[in-house]
């Protein structure tokens, strides 16, 4: 009894202790944390919460003064902050962006497959990365590249697919049809290859190269992200030391990229030592290549590394990134007729003037695609487009950590170590930023009187990040997002298979829990083919 009552004192003692702490610490904090307890932290209403994450961490920030506040982990493992304050986002990504770095946090999860590439490193590596991309980034030759891949995939491929669809009246997998669309697009632009997954031949390929590539990017991918959302990262990195489970398969998929890549680099090193400059690639590897010839390295095999790793960063940056805004684009619009009907209004009369100007007499329009010039004029289209990307980015929250102890401008305090994240998705649906409406869908509030486009400031709109880092891909989504969304809305008319379900689900949307806002279950849709005969004065 005496050794029972001391193991029981010895327990009461230690627990009083571990309160004692956490209640000392909640006491320094500047910032509130909601549904937060002692020792178990915030985990309760991670696990109540885990299927709508998003919106809960928007809940959250929008019941807080400052609109952000301290996170608690489990156990107090980590120690960090999450905000969707404009100025505090300004603060992590420009005013201090050197005390905010990407740190372990990216490192360790997506070094297998980023390595060092940009978008997973600091200091001087990505200094250097970042000068060459910015420079071919702001090439005309480079965007005329990106426009006419596009545009050859939507006419050769998607409209075909879609229309093929439409002719048969089959429910279709819209999200589906424009991740292989995007996949498609951003290895043509990167490498220069084309692993054809929106053809119609794609199954019969198996063995190919392309479909191995294909199938190992997303299985790794898939993998890396279920790094990032793991409530104990203690989990799969046991998996990666014991080399088990979904650790081994990633393994075996990070070696086929990698045989893939350096592959199509040796070849290309082939044709440039060949000197055949008549059939220049464009791709961003020929020109990261080229870019790079003085940087000094140890060998070969580190520049060829090099160049792998910063070319698979925009791979994995470009794959899904415009398909998920493009697919929540569309799920938005078929719950809103009228906006779909000034879409196709404006699409007519650039139609028109277009084809006024180099005398094209056809009364008929069939499909068709817009061009550079064509899409710039498209000003609703744009608004749309940046009023679905407000209210679900494609990237929903972002981190940081914090190189040293520093106070936010809402007096925030953020420890040494901590992490820092913001939210874009969060900050969408914040009334003190976006005002009472900000949760409907209203592309009118980015046209200002004359209908004319009006971009927001970057830190209320963190879409494509802010500061030193912010998106050098952010004119070509633009771009992709356009060209496809006004060819498919020209050809077609677009109904969700299950009636339209958007204006029930904006209080929590249908999107699986992942560093990427994915939708749940597909975007199902039926496609109907508008009337041929187009006049100005359909929708008077």
């Amino acid at each position: 009894m005496l050794e029972l009552s001391t193991a029981s004192l010895s327990f009461l003692s230690i627990f009083i202790y571990i309160f004692i702490i956490f209640f000392y610490n909640s006491r320094r904090q500047h910032t509130p944390c909601p549904q937060s307890y002692p020792i178990i932290g915030n985990l309760i209403g991670f696990l109540l919460n885990f299927h709508r994450f998003h919106d809960w961490v928007a809940d959250l920030l929008s019941q807080t003064p400052s609109s952000t506040l301290q996170v608690c982990t489990f156990l107090n493992l980590s120690s960090g902050i999450c905000t969707a304050n404009p100025l505090n986002v300004e603060h992590l990504l420009l005013s201090n962006f050197q005390n905010y770095v990407k740190g372990s946090r990216f490192m360790d999860v997506l070094y297998e497959l980023l390595g060092n590439g940009i978008f997973n490193v600091d200091g001087q590596i990505w200094t250097i990365q970042r000068k060459i991309a910015s420079h071919e980034f702001n090439t005309k030759s480079l965007k005329h590249f990106i426009s006419e891949t596009v545009t050859s995939e939507i006419s050769k491929r998607l409209i075909p697919l879609l229309s093929k669809t439409s002719d048969e009246n089959r429910v279709i997998d819209l999200q589906d049809v424009l991740q292989k669309f995007g996949f498609d697009n951003i290895c043509n632009v990167a490498f220069g290859v084309d692993p054809a997954c929106l053809s119609p031949d794609y199954q019969k390929h198996e063995n190919t190269a392309n479909l191995s590539f294909a199938k190992a990017f997303d299985d790794a991918v898939g993998i890396c992200l279920s790094r990032f959302m793991s409530p104990l990262p203690l989990v799969w990195k046991t998996k990666r030391f014991l080399d088990i489970g979904s650790e081994k398969r990633l393994k075996d998929m990070i070696e086929v990229i990698n045989t893939y890549a350096m592959g199509i680099i040796r070849s290309k090193e082939e044709k440039m030592e060949s000197g055949d400059q008549l059939h220049r690639d464009d791709d961003l590897l020929s020109r990261f290549m080229s870019s790079s010839a003085n940087i000094e390295f140890q060998d070969e095999e580190q520049r060829r590394k090099f160049l792998k790793d910063i070319v698979i960063s925009f791979i994995l940056a470009g794959r899904d990134s415009t398909s998920t805004a493009l697919t929540w684009f569309f799920w938005l619009i078929s719950a809103h007729p009228q906006c779909a009907n000034l879409i196709h209004k404006e699409l007519l009369e650039v139609a028109m003037m277009s084809d006024a100007t180099t005398a094209r007499t056809d009364s008929k329009y069939l499909s068709r695609t817009f061009n550079y010039d064509e899409l710039k004029k498209l000003q609703y289209l744009n608004a749309a487009l940046s009023e679905s990307l407000r209210l679900f980015p494609p990237v929903p929250i972002n981190s940081r950590l914090s190189v040293a102890d520093d106070v936010l401008p809402d007096g925030t305090h953020v420890g040494k170590g901590w992490f820092a994240d913001y939210s874009a998705y969060a900050m969408g649906r914040m009334e003190k930023v976006w005002g009472q409406d900000c949760r409907e869908f209203k592309p009118e509030r980015w046209l200002d009187a004359n209908g004319v486009f009006q971009p927001s400031d970057q830190f209320r709109f963190p879409v494509f990040h802010c500061g030193p880092r912010m998106c050098l891909g952010k004119e070509m989504a633009y771009v992709q997002m356009k060209s496809v969304a006004a060819a498919v809305m020209w050809e077609f008319e677009i109904t969700a298979a299950d009636g339209g379900g958007c204006e029930k689900n904006m209080v929590n949307p249908p999107y699986i829990m992942s560093l990427l806002l994915e939708m749940r279950g597909g975007l199902l849709v039926r496609l109907r083919r508008r009337k041929p005969h187009l006049k100005r004065d359909a929708y008077s």
